[in-house]
């Protein structure tokens, strides 16, 4: 655990019913246009609407950029800043999951032509903000809205690379289960498990510290509790919101700590096979865990008294008198019973990805060192091979 530590955070959180009604009162009569950064999915779902109707409100000119790409190049999160800078907008509210709140946070640095997204893969110290950012989640997810982080591909590298700047970090967020409430399980489902991954490694991560514990272990119980109804009842207003909660919880726990071995270990599998991010860490998520238990025990029974789960006939729990091996056990077991009730991909078969491809796999993977070092069980070569021939 860390001995000296920090804790950043957004400027404003809003949260729960009608969030959404806080958008008019952020936009201060200083701001003369409005870039909203969004993708055709949100569009053609109607739910870009929702924010919008808020947003003419305040009368300011606004342009929209819908055409993000999903899980951006490098080089497709600079075409976005490029288009953004040319507009002459002087605040960003972002609508959208992941993708599109990394490439709201480096356009907020990017007004600018000292550097471009190149330069800060090579130095993210350069990022500067220079416009203030709305993050509006539409999944509940990646935290994205709570991180200093922003994800690119690199496809000569054939990863996905974090940007990480404390100027990144947004001004406002809202949380409106409004927003995720159209969201198809088969998103919602992978996003989920994605906070969930980032709960338990910031709470069993090398980085751990009184801060990330605090918002790790609540994210992990919430998350834990509410997945599985939120992810597959379109109408679990009360879950959804509870795990958009959580997932900003996670997000926190990042900007605190850090993720380890199962996020490492996934960005070969977007950046090359191009994954979705969830699903490669709901795949890593249990053969991991199951690798970190030996050394991680302690926590993953700190985290089942957290929890404090009930028998019932399909999920049965250790008795009153359980010891620390059996209480990890248990919580290693309910996590990936939840990828499999939740119906997310768990081999990489289901991709094409056979035995060929390991020796690139693991060499990628062991080059993620920024993670893999968070990881309290070493990871080696030999260890990374057998994590991934898990999943084949």
């Amino acid at each position: 655990m860390l001995t000296s530590y920090n804790l950043k955070m957004p400027g404003a959180v809003y949260s729960g019913e009608n969030a959404l009604d806080q958008i008019t009162g952020l936009i201060g009569d200083e701001v003369k246009q409005i870039a909203v950064f969004t993708d055709q999915g949100i569009a053609g779902a109607g739910l870009l609407e929702l924010p919008l109707e808020r947003i003419r409100k305040t009368g300011k000119k606004t342009v929209i950029f819908d055409d993000l790409a999903a899980e951006p190049t490098y080089e497709e999160a600079q075409a976005a800043a490029d288009r953004f800078k040319s507009s002459g907008a002087d605040f960003i509210v972002a609508v959208g999951g992941g993708s599109v709140m990394d490439a709201a946070k480096l356009a907020s640095v990017l007004a600018t032509d000292a550097y471009g997204v190149k330069e800060l893969l090579d130095n993210p110290g350069l990022a500067e903000k220079s416009v203030r950012t709305l993050m509006i989640p539409t999944t509940a997810g990646t935290g994205a809205e709570a991180t200093p982080n922003a994800i690119v591909a690199v496809p000569e590298k054939e990863l996905k690379v974090g940007i990480v700047n404390d100027h990144m970090i947004a001004d406002y967020v809202i949380l409106d289960a409004a927003m995720t409430k159209k969201l198809p399980a088969g998103i919602a489902a992978p996003t989920g498990v994605d906070a969930l991954c980032h709960a338990i490694e910031c709470f069993t991560s090398n980085k751990k510290n009184p801060f990330s514990d605090l918002y790790a272990l609540q994210a992990f119980e919430m998350i834990m509790k509410h997945i599985e109804k939120a992810c597959l009842d379109p109408d679990a207003l009360e879950e959804k919101q509870n795990m958009l909660l959580a997932s900003f919880y996670a997000g926190v726990a990042i900007t605190a700590s850090g993720t380890t071995a199962v996020h490492a270990l996934s960005y070969p599998l977007g950046g090359k096979y191009h994954i979705p991010h969830g699903v490669s860490n709901a795949m890593l998520l249990a053969p991991v865990m199951r690798f970190n238990e030996p050394v991680c025990r302690h926590l993953f029974a700190e985290a089942y008294d957290r929890l404090r789960p009930e028998y019932d006939n399909d999920r049965p729990v250790p008795g009153a008198e359980a010891n620390e091996e059996q209480k990890s056990g248990w919580i290693v077991k309910r996590m990936e019973e939840i990828v499999e009730r939740l119906g997310i991909p768990t081999s990489l078969k289901e991709f094409g990805i056979g035995d060929s491809d390991l020796d690139s796999l693991v060499e990628a993977g062991m080059g993620v060192q920024r993670l893999l070092g968070n990881n309290m069980r070493p990871v080696t070569e030999e260890d990374a091979r057998r994590l991934y021939l898990e999943i084949m």
